[in-house]
């Protein structure tokens, strides 16, 4: 029994090198524009923020966007799904998801005291409504 297990695993093993040649990487190129990457304006937001678009077509949008601080987008909403509209903000830390359903009126952005960077995927149309005042801003969420 023990001749066939040690003659089973050597089998294997002559086999590996064959079988691990025929296995190939896959290396999807980096999509970036760089005309797509800039620093955004002041029709949707408010102080200085950044956009680093990795994959953009007609329905998705995904990528990077940098927030300093006082930074914030303007009230939005997406047409394929933050704090909504007349609620509280919540306070993301590292590592967090916010997932906001189809469109909900938010906003999200970077506080008084810190850089805000964010992974974001966004599903159709993003219509953009008014700036977020600065009462709204400072009703953000204690920490």
């Amino acid at each position: 029994m023990r001749n066939s297990t040690v003659l089973a695993v050597l089998a294997v093993l002559a086999l590996l090198p064959t079988s691990l040649a025929s296995v190939s990487s896959t290396i999807i190129r980096n999509s970036r524009d760089p005309e797509l990457n800039s620093t955004l304006d002041a029709v949707s937001f408010t102080n200085e923020a950044w956009i680093d678009v990795g994959y953009v077509d007609n329905a998705t949008w995904i990528g990077h966007v940098m927030f300093t601080p006082f930074a914030r987008t303007f009230w939005h909403r997406h047409e394929g799904g933050s704090s909504s509209r007349g609620g509280k903000p919540l306070r993301l830390h590292t590592g967090d998801t916010a997932w906001c359903p189809p469109g909900i009126v938010h906003w999200h952005g970077a506080d008084e005291c810190s850089y805000m960077m964010h992974f974001a995927a966004a599903y159709g149309a993003t219509e953009w409504l008014e700036e977020v005042s600065a009462e709204e801003y400072a009703a953000k969420s204690d920490k």
